[in-house]
């Protein structure tokens, strides 16, 4: 079917629901439908927004059809989108009804922004002038239509003036366009002075962009040596171009320091796409992407899935950062998804990133990415002294966790007025409370996870389901009063610590789960920036790109906390976060020095961090996995089965496992109780797919499925293909 031409009958919709294929639908006569246009269609006993797609039309008695009821005034979804929505429903193995409803998540955006009533100066002159009518009309000059309130505003007058002058016929009606969410960005606002390295990096994302072809560029620096700027080149051939720019960001508390930097290079803020944003701001953000008035996005993950007019760059910060796997519904990682999006719409992406993951920088030493590196940091500041702390020479004092080595270097930081940064992958105050007395634990009634204390809160908290219990006096099992212990630490125990020692000192938790949200978390972030806090105590959302000027010392409590668990990526995921973390000390120039908690200070992933022999480490991760046969260098499908009871849920999993095909390049592992046996109340078990890299993954499990037994009852079966967790 061409593009352009009208279903005249029937046309196939696809509908945001588990639909493994289009519905048909009639078309009414003398309504024009066409492939990619978003239409109102009945489903059941309600009403739903779907897609036409360009499937064939079934053969169907044309009275047994319902109608399509509406077709929005919305421009069409194009057909790279289309693509691409079959390509993840094919690749994850999610129905495309599923992968669809991602596109439509905004529907009061599918008819036109309303155009609002305003003001324009006519021929009239008042009857009498004084100084606030004479204000509105110096203000009014030029023929610019206004908005009442706005005009009112910008006069300094009341609304009641403006009232007057309209009823005597100085003002006329007139009807206004919705105006424009975000300025448009100007390539040439505020182009930098970049260092040698970086205007060759750059140079060669410019080549990129101009050539308008498909590629990807691994753009692999230091923390602090400017891959922001140097990108944000790239950002500036392609809005030249006249093209819609996507940058993607691994966190929402991240989007506001990068607004600013946007703004600073462009002029003009790019538009946001984010859970936190308001919801009639990201209706109106989906309408002017779908137009083309948006010309740059700065969102997370969910924003490869808005109607772009024009496409044409893709950039991924952060690339490395787990926080780009889905694992709701649709299993996917945005960073591959990208790549994907890129190669359907035949234009380039960039990859950026301080700690480029294994794949990615596999993938460049083959030859299918282009990779530019920037080993220094920008102008004058110079990275971190690295040194660890074997904490079996230097253990911390009876009681508490920080070693005295690190505690000396935190009084020396504050003696010179600087920041230090102390970093802990643990949200809340103890990961795990129990009775002195009878030994009873304190664990979620839901999840097979202890609940973890929050003493700010004065709650028991799960960190999987959300369950939350107030934190009792007594213990439930002996009744027994104050001999309930915290175990092990939290970022709110450090901080706990930290005022012990430094009674003195202005100490800030930072953590995902702080009052106040999102916005309370960038105030913090600011506040850190600007110098109003002496010590920071804060999760892995610190380790996310953040600028803090005054900060030249951190102290990585737990150095060793990622590597005791059997995740294939455990080495890789721990070198990452920690180069990061301590990157974000001596960013201005200053001497700074990052110390890091070890009880294993010889192990291969300390030993690379502390030399600063990033590439030594990414040389044997590789090595390891090449001969392991683990992913770049093989394939991973997790398949995970979860029910009400543990039997139903070990059944079916053994039911799958025995309709699994026969292959020379695959094999199933399992099935295995998962770690996180208990989860919301549902019994999980977990299969293992292992293949070689060519191997055909998603026909195997296909194939497993089909032959398997029947969902029944409360069975639900997941696929994630490339699983990032493995809990």
């Amino acid at each position: 079917m061409m593009e352009d031409s009208p279903f005249l009958e029937a046309a196939p919709v696809l509908v945001p629901m588990p639909a493994e294929r289009p519905y048909t639908y009639a078309v009414p006569a003398g309504m024009r439908v066409v492939p990619g246009a978003i239409v109102r269609v009945p489903l059941g006993p309600r009403q739903v927004a779907g897609i036409v797609w360009d499937a064939s039309v079934e053969k169907v008695d044309s009275r047994k059809l319902r109608p399509i009821e509406q077709v929005f005034d919305c421009p069409p979804i194009d057909r790279a989108m289309r693509r691409f929505v079959d390509w993840i429903a094919q690749y994850t193995l999610s129905p495309p009804g599923m992968v669809a409803r991602m596109l439509l998540r905004a529907p009061e955006a599918f008819d036109p922004e309303p155009w609002i009533e305003g003001l324009q100066r006519g021929p009239m002159a008042p009857d009498r002038m004084t100084a606030a009518r004479s204000r509105v009309l110096e203000v009014a000059e030029g023929g610019l239509a206004w908005t009442r309130s706005g005009l009112a505003h910008a006069a300094g007058v009341s609304s009641t003036v403006i009232d007057g002058l309209k009823a005597q016929g100085v003002f006329e009606t007139v009807m206004i366009p919705p105006r424009p969410v975000v300025a448009a960005p100007d390539p040439e606002y505020a182009r930098p002075a970049l260092m040698a390295d970086q205007d060759e990096a750059a140079a060669l994302l410019r080549a990129n962009v101009a050539a308008d072809v498909f590629n990807v560029a691994l753009l692999d620096g230091v923390t602090g040596s400017g891959k922001t700027e140097v990108y944000f080149e790239a950002v500036a051939a392609a809005l030249e171009k006249g093209r819609q720019v996507l940058i993607l960001l691994p966190e929402i508390a991240l989007t506001h320091a990068f607004l600013e930097r946007f703004q600073q290079r462009f002029g003009a803020k790019p538009a946001e796409w984010h859970s936190d944003l308001p919801p009639r701001m990201r209706e109106r953000v989906w309408r002017q992407v779908a137009e083309g008035g948006v010309r740059v996005v700065a969102g997370a993950r969910s924003a490869l899935f808005l109607p772009f007019k024009d496409l044409g760059l893709i950039v991924v910060d952060e690339e490395h950062d787990p926080a780009y796997k889905q694992e709701d519904r649709v299993f996917y990682n945005a960073r591959d998804m990208a790549v994907v999006r890129g190669h359907i719409g035949g234009f380039p992406v960039v990859l950026a990133s301080a700690t480029p993951s294994v794949e990615s920088r596999v993938n460049a030493s083959q030859g299918r990415y282009s990779r530019a590196v920037l080993s220094s940091r920008f102008a004058e500041a110079a990275l971190p002294d690295l040194k660890s702390i074997d904490m079996r020479r230097a253990p911390p004092a009876r009681g508490g966790f920080l070693s005295p080595v690190l505690l000396d270097q935190m009084r020396r930081t504050l003696e010179k007025q600087e920041q230090s940064l102390l970093f802990l992958n643990r949200r809340g105050y103890a990961p795990l409370t129990l009775c002195r007395v009878c030994g009873h634990r304190f664990g979620c009634p839901v999840c097979s996870a202890w609940l973890v204390e929050h003493r700010f809160r004065g709650q028991l908290v799960c960190h999987h389901c959300g369950h939350n219990e107030r934190r009792p006096e007594a213990c439930p099992e002996c009744g027994t009063l104050d001999h309930l212990v915290a175990c092990g630490p939290g970022v709110e125990r450090i901080a706990e610590e930290v005022v012990t020692h430094f009674p003195d000192a202005r100490a800030i938790v930072l953590s995902s789960d702080l009052m106040g949200g999102v916005r309370r978390l960038r105030l913090e972030l600011e506040a850190i920036a600007n110098g109003e806090a002496d010590i920071v105590i804060g999760t892995q959302l610190v380790a996310k790109g953040h600028n803090f000027p005054n900060m030249t010392l951190v102290g990585v409590v737990d150095a060793d906390l990622g590597l005791a668990n059997g995740d294939p990526r455990a080495a890789e995921r721990t070198f990452q976060l920690l180069s990061q973390v301590t990157g974000r000390a001596g960013r201005t120039g200053k001497k700074s020095l990052g110390l890091l908690q070890t009880y294993q200070p010889d192990h291969p992933v300390m030993r690379a961090i502390v030399s600063g022999d990033s590439e030594a480490f990414y040389e044997r991760e590789i090595a390891e996995r090449e001969v392991t046969g683990l992913p770049p260098f093989g394939r991973l499908a997790g398949v995970i089965v979860s029910a009400a009871s543990r039997a139903e849920a070990e059944t079916h999993a053994r039911g799958l496992r025995r309709a699994a095909p026969q292959a020379a390049d695959i094999r199933v592992l399992g099935p295995a109780e998962a770690p996180l046996a208990l989860l919301g109340g549902r019994h999980r078990f977990r299969l293992l797919v292992q293949g070689e890299r060519r191997a055909d993954m998603q026909g195997f499990i296909r194939a497993m499925l089909a032959e398997g037994p029947k969902q029944r009852g409360s069975v639900r079966v997941q696929v994630d293909i490339d699983p990032q967790s493995f809990l």
